[in-house]
């Protein structure tokens, strides 16, 4: 079993130039955070509970809780200035997969903390988690 550093340290697959910075003001839940200009990110592929610990039917539901989620997404990325690649939109959301100063991809962050889950109809359109080794640790 890799250690967790190992298996944080993903680096971004994409150029820095097709990013957008988000200077994070709130955390709403375990997979959507508001920037300070107000952009709305749902994170790419990645599925939470509800903040009322539901799941919509059809969607991945995680074994852990909304309040987990949340706490864990706060850890990696309140307060943080993070870069963001676009992928889609969802609702007046941008869904983007994101990465935090260090290079840590926060989208394969939250699946691999164990309190999201992988949307694999999501994950097939744009791949998390950067090469097929660190997929492989992500996922097993």
């Amino acid at each position: 079993m890799p250690k967790i550093g190992q298996m944080l340290d993903v680096q971004a697959s994409q150029p820095a130039a097709e990013r957008f910075l988000c200077e994070v003001a709130y955390v709403n839940d375990g997979d959507t955070l508001r920037c300070t200009d107000g952009t709305r990110v749902r994170l790419h592929a990645v599925a939470a509970r509800e903040a009322d610990e539901t799941c919509s039917p059809g969607h991945p539901c995680p074994a852990a809780t909304a309040a987990s989620a949340t706490t864990e997404l706060r850890r990696l990325a309140a307060n943080r200035t993070i870069s963001c690649e676009p992928v889609g939109q969802s609702y007046d959301r941008v869904t983007a997969i994101c990465w935090s100063s260090a290079e840590v991809e926060i989208n394969c962050a939250m699946i691999r903390s164990g309190t999201t889950l992988v949307w694999e109809k999501f994950d097939r359109q744009r791949a998390l988690c950067g090469s097929r080794d660190q997929r492989r640790i992500a996922f097993s």
